[in-house]
């Protein structure tokens, strides 16, 4: 290759750099974190039907994330019911799910005996400004719509009620 060549080439990957970081830095985004007040997200439930994080306003609310082909979501999932079923009228779960079809999903519940609220976060723009890299993760939102915990791991029924009970 003749020193022209080189030149360009040198060029278009310093040009491809530029491009990549500007790109990276405008995609960036709002995340949110432990002590930040919670991205008010709207997505569907499993009839179809959109909620938004805003009508549950003044409620301590539980955001967990979560796949049916998720092996340690699965095993956390009777203890996430009997979460709901024991203080679910005082505390609101949302299971929010990547990517996967409302179909699956409603198999899911359908086998499982599930009475939670289950949302689809199909191109995974809400996990991407909480910052979820895995599943299950588990966020308590405050009465006042501040993120008080996250925590990236299976939880039981009494893990839950004493993270939100400390911040009630």
């Amino acid at each position: 290759m003749n020193k022209r060549g080189i030149k360009i080439l040198i060029l278009l990957l310093v040009m491809g750099m530029f491009v990549f970081f500007a790109y990276s830095l405008v995609n960036k985004g709002k995340k949110t974190d432990v002590g930040d007040k919670a991205y008010n997200f709207e997505l569907e439930n499993l009839e179809g039907r959109k909620i938004k994080l805003s009508d549950y306003k003044g409620h301590m609310i539980i955001l967990n994330y979560f796949a049916t082909w998720c092996a340690p979501c699965v095993e956390e999932s009777p203890e996430l019911e009997a979460f709901e079923k024991e203080y679910g009228d005082k505390y609101k779960l949302l299971i929010i799910d990547r990517g996967e079809t409302r179909d699956r999903v409603k198999k899911f519940v359908k086998k499982n005996k599930t009475t939670s609220t289950y949302l689809f976060d199909y191109n995974a723009n809400v996990s991407k400004v909480y910052n979820v890299t895995a599943q299950p993760e588990t966020f308590v939102i405050d009465k006042k719509g501040i993120i008080r915990e996250h925590y990236n791991c299976p939880l039981t029924e009494m893990q839950l009620y004493e993270m939100v009970k400390k911040h009630e």
